[in-house]
Formats: structure tokens, sequence, C-alpha cells
């Protein structure tokens, strides 16, 4: 599910991932071209993955045996 499901159009009050009218259409392609870069995530996804890892590690150095 990508932001566009949730997002309502103010112009036509359809969602945008129906792209109803021209403003819909154009704010899914820019979404789109936006998303492109990071992925499926988008860049707060990819920085989460990051923190996660840096996370993980740091647990996995303080857990390891001295």
């Amino acid at each position: 599910m990508t932001a566009a499901d949730w997002l309502v159009c103010a112009n036509c009050a359809g969602r945008v991932s129906e792209g109803r009218c021209a403003v819909c259409r154009d704010r899914r392609a820019r979404m789109r071209e936006e998303r492109g870069a990071w992925g499926p995530l988008g860049a707060p996804g990819a920085l989460l993955m990051a923190a996660l890892l840096a996370l993980v590690t740091v647990a996995l150095l303080v857990a390891r045996p001295a």
C-alpha cells in the first residue's frame, strides 16, 4: 500500500491513487518520481532501516563476551 492510497484529492475528493483528475494524476506521478530513488519504503523507511541496523550492531558488540 502506497501513500497515494491514503491521500484524498482536494480537487475531486477522490483517492489520489485512482487519478480521477489532472491534479491527482500529477501528484501520483510526482510521488512515484520521489519514491524511485529510495524504493518502496521512501526516505524515512531507509533511515529507519539504517537506525535499526546500527542498533543491532551495537547490541551485538555489547553482548559479545570479553
